[in-house]
């Protein structure tokens, strides 16, 4: 397995396009498979937000400073991402927004990973070398191993109070 960060954040995006996708086939009266699918889609970004928040974002911020405004861009796209996740998590499929909800969270972050993956996935590599990736991709997968999996988890909720406190 490859600790290079920007791949590891790349394997998370390829999940969550593929629960995405799950969940934009699933019948419209399947809500027990919406359900599951949602509660996975919150766990698997409540967990990406969390070591990107955590870890790739403040060492991209240090080693790259030219890439300040992307930065802060990424922080308030996972702020909107955290807050539907967190209303997702407490709605059941019969909500009549649940469907909706759903929906914008899945075009918010579907945009987000675009541009991560096409324009500042690419400028990091660039700026950074191997090594410092592989280095920062490690410390990702030890924060990953304690990070929160559900909205509502204290790592979790720090953060979103960080997010609105700054």
């Amino acid at each position: 397995m490859s600790t290079d960060a920007i791949v590891l954040l790349k394997e998370d995006h390829k999940e969550v396009r593929r629960l995405f996708r799950e969940f934009e086939g699933a019948d419209a009266d399947a809500a027990e498979v919406k359900a599951d699918l949602v509660s996975r889609i919150v766990e698997a970004l409540t967990v990406h937000t969390y070591i990107e928040n955590e870890v790739m974002y403040p060492e991209v911020r240090e080693r790259v400073p030219a890439l300040e405004r992307d930065i802060l861009e990424s922080y308030e796209e996972h702020h909107v991402a955290d807050l539907l996740c967190a209303e997702l998590d407490a709605m059941t499929p019969d909500d009549e927004r649940f469907d909706a909800k759903t929906t914008v969270l899945i075009e918010t972050v579907g945009h987000h990973m675009e541009e991560e993956e096409h324009d500042w996935f690419p400028k990091v590599r660039d700026a950074l070398g191997r090594k410092e990736l592989q280095e920062i991709g490690a410390r990702m997968l030890e924060v990953r191993a304690t990070a929160p999996h559900r909205p509502e988890q204290p790592g979790s909720l720090k953060k979103a109070a960080d997010a609105i406190l700054g």
